[in-house]
């Protein structure tokens, strides 16, 4: 299993299937998707997709490339699915994404505080928000 979320990480913007992933854990893919599932608390897929999108949301905050071109160099096949992928995980599209954060950088100053990665990459991580019920 570690091979294969090992292969996720580093190979995240190329195309991956779960049947590529199984063969890399050398088990098959049913096994491949229940145990993942069971060690990561994710199904490889959305694994995948919550590793694009932290790398999306890096290069939202500390470049200018437009979405649609970090859209396609994350992985992701469409701009609409990566918008709705990204407002899934994050609770906001990636346009407001970006301009919170410019807004961030600009209340905080140019004066940057030296904070460990592992601490930084904890707190920025993405998680599902909860659907709201709309009673």
């Amino acid at each position: 299993m570690l091979r294969a979320r090992d292969a996720m990480d580093r190979s995240y913007a190329q195309p991956l299937d779960v049947p590529a992933l199984a063969r890399i854990a050398h088990v098959s893919q049913a096994h491949f998707t229940r145990t993942f599932r069971a060690t990561f608390g994710e199904t490889p897929h959305r694994y995948l997709q919550r590793r694009r999108v932290e790398r999306a949301m890096f290069l939202l905050r500390e470049t200018d490339r437009s979405v649609t071109d970090i859209c396609f160099e994350v992985g992701f096949a469409s701009p609409g699915t990566f918008s709705r992928t990204f407002r899934d995980i994050v609770g906001r599209s990636p346009r407001e994404y970006r301009k919170g954060a410019k807004e961030a950088q600009e209340v905080r100053g140019t004066t940057a505080v030296a904070v460990p990665t592992c601490f930084t990459m904890a707190w920025t991580r993405p998680y599902a928000c909860p659907v709201t019920d709309p009673r």
